[in-house]
């Protein structure tokens, strides 16, 4: 019996031409770097864990973060994305939408640095409230939905004001889409994008990032407005609400282990995605690579070329800066 005319290994036979018929393209401008900005630190700050090297986050005074700053624009990397770290909290949090609050300070420092930077801000209330939940809170300890969407529609316009390039709701609350849109036009900031954090799932990946970001909720969890994982069409359906009440770009938070959600929003939305490459996903390579068990560097861009494949137009990632140093080599 004669051999099959088809081989499908000819195209593999040198790295030009792997090249050539390479489907997924990866690059620095399709990754955005999330940075911690302390109101309170000097300039960088470790968080103390029990996880030792894999846990990388600090957080940055002003200062600090102008330098990560210019060497993320020479990395060519997009942007970065900002979470803050106020000096103090209280029931509303209402430190998110001060003026001269660390992330609006923030906005306007980098701006002036680094123009061509895209900053991002993650418009949110779990960092500025004393009990950590992404809203307010009612008297029976539930997250009161509208009440928490008039103060998040405040965060965005503040942030807007001070310059940032998009707004990124992530609270998961009914309806803040549209009344950010509302907030955001009626102030005069109707060339404002939102990148919605539109499928956000209760996971158990984002250990590090509550560390950092000092977010950990006083009691409860989030699992009342953040999505269930096991469910893909919901994560549609909260796409296209999203879309509908006036997103730009919609998110899938997590990303490794929700391929198949990025693919499903893609094809649904037909817009923008961006990926969320979390927390917890990042310390995982890093303490397996630590312990040698894979090549980190192969592992990163693997997964990350993995995540354009499924759809991710944008990947949100702590592999950021280094990812972007081994694809310049």
């Amino acid at each position: 019996m004669a051999f099959p005319q088809t081989r499908m290994r000819r195209m593999r036979s040198s790295a030009s031409l792997r090249g050539l018929v390479r489907e997924t393209e990866l690059g620095a401008g399709q990754l955005v770097l999330p940075l911690f900005v302390s109101e309170t630190t000097r300039a960088r700050e470790s968080i103390a864990t029990d996880q030792g090297p894999a846990h990388p986050f600090v957080r940055l005074s002003i200062s600090a973060l102008l330098e990560e700053a210019r060497e993320v624009a020479e990395l060519g990397i997009a942007g970065v994305m900002l979470f803050g770290i106020p000096a103090t909290k209280d029931a509303e949090g209402s430190g998110a939408w001060d003026e001269e609050g660390v992330i609006q300070t923030a906005v306007r420092a980098l701006k002036q640095a680094e123009p061509e930077l895209l900053v991002l801000t993650d418009v949110c209330l779990c960092e500025y409230t004393d009990h950590g939940h992404c809203g307010v809170v009612r008297e029976d300890d539930t997250v009161d939905n509208d009440a928490s969407v008039e103060l998040l529609a405040r965060v965005a316009v503040s942030h807007a004001r001070a310059g940032a390039d998009l707004v990124a709701p992530s609270d998961m609350m009914d309806g803040r889409v549209g009344a950010i849109r509302s907030e955001l036009d009626a102030e005069g900031f109707v060339d404002t994008p939102i990148l919605a954090y539109s499928a956000k799932f209760a996971s158990a990946f984002y250990g590090p990032f509550r560390e950092a970001a000092g977010s950990m909720p006083a009691f409860g969890d989030r699992r009342n407005y953040q999505m269930d994982p096991a469910n893909g069409r919901e994560a549609v359906r909260e796409s296209l609400l999203d879309v509908q009440e006036g997103a730009d770009m919609v998110m899938v938070k997590p990303a490794l282990a929700y391929g198949d959600v990025i693919r499903a929003v893609k094809r649904a939305t037909r817009l923008p995605v961006a990926a969320y490459n979390v927390s917890g996903e990042y310390a995982m390579v890093k303490a397996a690579a630590a312990a040698g068990y894979l090549d980190e560097r192969s592992a990163v861009l693997e997964i990350l070329t993995s995540l354009r494949r499924a759809g991710a137009d944008t990947i949100i990632s702590y592999h950021s800066k280094d990812a972007a140093q081994w694809l310049a080599e």
